[in-house]
């Protein structure tokens, strides 16, 4: 829903009057230029809160469309608070420090700064530990919600396995994997893709010379595209079996499967398999 400049600048200049506890309404350049993307930023989550209901086939007031928005951020804020307190209770981080930095450390923080009223379209985090799913053009609790949902599914796969399992992965992988700043998830899945891709049991750490050789010649003579769609189904015959087929699990790592034909493809042409899987 668009809006004149006009219709904007009297919902910036009670905020404004609110910014500076009713004294003025005169702001620095930077600080009105803050509250006008506060103002933006509230009156787009009306296309979030009422996605797909006829309500918003009426034009609403600025000043109402913000008062809603500015509210459903208020409330998502709290929602977001009240599921990474529910998260934190069997989260692991299995040893990696980034992964514990930025979401055992980091999220408290940004519940803790983060300005509602005034500035919601900032992020305060930079949230270091990379995800599988691209967020970037995502702001403020958007981002910090998007970023939760993407943990929440990686810590669901990775508890289908025990803890030592992931860590003897990690190391196979990377001798210090406590200090890596890559996405463990992705590591874990690529061992579980190439096992799949062998033909072997999971429960066979370690595979053999000539399954090495079978995915090394697999990926040198199969185009890349076929190489998708190949791991793509056996993505979904992994989540049927071992994931009551959840859908949003599928897809979040379905966001891997690119960077995954690449480096297969390396390490094939490399003969470093045995480093990857």
């Amino acid at each position: 829903m668009d809006y004149e400049m006009e219709e904007l600048v009297p919902v910036v200049r009670k905020l404004a009057e609110k910014y500076t506890g009713h004294e003025s309404t005169s702001v620095t350049y930077e600080t009105a230029e803050q509250l006008m993307g506060a103002v933006l930023y509230c009156i787009a989550k009306l296309q979030e809160k009422y996605a797909g209901l006829p309500v918003l086939s009426e034009r609403i007031p600025a000043q109402k469309a913000y008062d809603i928005g500015a509210e459903y951020v208020k409330e998502k804020t709290e929602e977001a608070l009240k599921r990474y307190n529910g998260m934190l209770s069997d989260f692991c981080h299995y040893e990696n420090q980034c992964l514990y930095d930025t979401f055992v450390k980091g999220i408290p923080e940004f519940f803790k700064w983060y300005d509602i009223r005034f500035e919601p379209q900032n992020t305060i985090l930079t949230l270091d530990y990379p995800v599988l799913r691209d967020i970037s053009e995502y702001t403020g609790i958007d981002k910090i919600y998007a970023f939760m949902q993407c943990i929440a599914l990686e810590q669901k796969f990775l508890k289908l396995f025990p803890a030592d399992y992931i860590r003897n992965i990690l190391s196979k992988n990377n001798s210090r994997w406590q200090e890596s700043i890559e996405n463990i998830c992705e590591t874990v899945f690529i061992y579980v893709t190439g096992h799949l891709l062998a033909g072997k049991n999971l429960t066979e750490f370690q595979l053999e010379a000539a399954d090495y050789s079978y995915i090394r010649a697999l990926f040198r003579q199969t185009p890349s595209e076929d190489i998708r769609k190949r791991l793509e189904m056996l993505l979904k015959l992994f989540t049927e079996k071992h994931c009551e087929n959840d859908k949003d699990l599928m897809e979040y790592l379905s966001y891997a499967i690119d960077d995954m034909v690449v480096r297969f493809k390396n390490a094939a042409d490399h003969q470093v398999l045995d480093r990857l899987i």
